[in-house]
């Protein structure tokens, strides 16, 4: 978090390559990370569903209550780290844009709401699933917009 610190991030020759490659790197995992749910807990509110209630007349098996449990707080230690080190960059390029606090709040309220409308949805309630998609996928499109945006700011904005 060095970063945080320097006057001129863009100027600097060693910070620079830093922050790029820290910026891929976030851009691969949210690209990634909708490939990997896609395939072990599904996209669609049918494969959560089955992922993680089963399905008798397929002879699917529920998810156990203890991989849920490990399943969700990965995810929001993933996300903690990811959020927090995006938005932190976010904020250090872009502070004097308009409506960067309003990005930032809506990413860190859709990306928490994210676990939380699963967690609702394996101990509460089905009608969470739809719910959680929805979240999964705006909080994603906002921390891609913020780490493409970043490194449009890095790069090439003068």
């Amino acid at each position: 978090m060095r970063f945080t610190l320097i006057k001129n991030v863009k100027q600097d020759k060693g910070m620079k390559p830093l922050l790029n490659g820290l910026l891929i790197f976030i851009t691969l995992y949210l690209i990634f990370d909708i490939f990997v749910k896609s395939h072990t807990l599904g996209l669609s509110v049918t494969m959560v569903h089955t992922t993680l209630f089963g399905n008798a007349d397929e002879f699917l098996d529920p998810m156990n209550k203890s991989v849920f449990l490990e399943f969700i707080h990965m995810q929001i230690f993933f996300l903690m780290m990811l959020l927090l080190t995006l938005s932190a960059v976010f904020i250090r390029l872009l502070h004097k844009k308009a409506k960067v606090i309003l990005t930032v709040n809506l990413v860190m309220v859709f990306g928490l709401l994210t676990p939380l409308t699963l967690f609702g949805t394996y101990f509460s309630s089905t009608e969470f699933i739809s719910l959680y998609l929805f979240c999964f996928f705006i909080w994603h499109s906002i921390a891609f917009y913020m780490s493409s945006r970043a490194l449009w700011e890095l790069n090439f904005a003068k």
